[in-house]
């Protein structure tokens, strides 16, 4: 069993199988709770799954690109689980398994044909989006230009879209689903990736170590 978990935008946690069929998954829309509810989702979807934590064999953890605090309390939570349980971690990047999730039936979107390109747009906030651009290949997205920060109000066209990122359609949720079924696929082909990859936080965190001790005068 496979356990995704993904705190980029709101909070998500998925089980699937080794096939990626999907045994339970639970979330929350929340931005900025995901502290407050990773636990609870965690044990949720093990409980709707049937499954305790001895039965997972892997987890994927979202590596964004999303907000320094919220993204690195999924990451975190994945390592320590994989860790406690001596399994493989297999990091994804979260756009990938957007755009995964874009090409199955009920997503929202209009499913993309072979050789169609997907942007996948996110709130980055501060007046930014966070931008990945696929194209379908063999049935599956794959990455033509990485995670990269656009201005809302920047007039800049996307890649293949001939338009700026604030005119195409956002996505608002991450599929811990696609997130995980994208980490089975890996494994099945003996590849479960880099558990050293770097999160994608795109820019600096607000809180930075002081240059050194203030003078303080007599």
């Amino acid at each position: 069993m496979i356990l995704g978990i993904d705190t980029s935008i709101g909070t998500a946690v998925a089980i699937v199988d080794p096939d990626g069929a999907v045994r339970a998954e639970a979330e929350s829309a929340d931005s900025r709770g995901h502290a407050e509810v990773i636990g609870e989702l965690i044990v949720r979807a093990l409980s709707a799954a049937g499954v305790r934590g001895s039965d997972i064999t892997a987890v994927a953890a979202g590596m964004g690109p999303g907000p320094f605090t919220g993204l690195r309390v999924g990451i975190a939570a994945a390592r320590a689980f994989a860790l406690g349980r001596g399994i493989p971690l297999v990091p994804v990047a979260s756009h990938d398994a957007a755009a995964l999730a874009r090409m199955r039936p009920g997503s929202g979107f209009a499913a993309p044909l072979q050789g169609e390109p997907i942007a996948i747009v996110t709130d980055a906030r501060r007046r930014e989006l966070a931008v990945s651009v696929y194209r379908v290949e063999g049935g599956l997205p794959v990455r033509i230009v990485d995670p990269h920060l656009v201005a809302r109000a920047s007039t800049e066209v996307v890649p293949l879209f001939g338009a700026p990122a604030a005119e195409l359609d956002e996505t608002t949720r991450i599929s811990a689903v696609a997130l995980a079924r994208i980490a089975a696929s890996r494994l099945r082909a003996g590849d479960p990736g880099d558990a050293a990859v770097e999160p994608l936080y795109l820019r600096a965190p607000d809180v930075t170590l002081p240059a050194g001790p203030k003078k303080v005068g007599s």
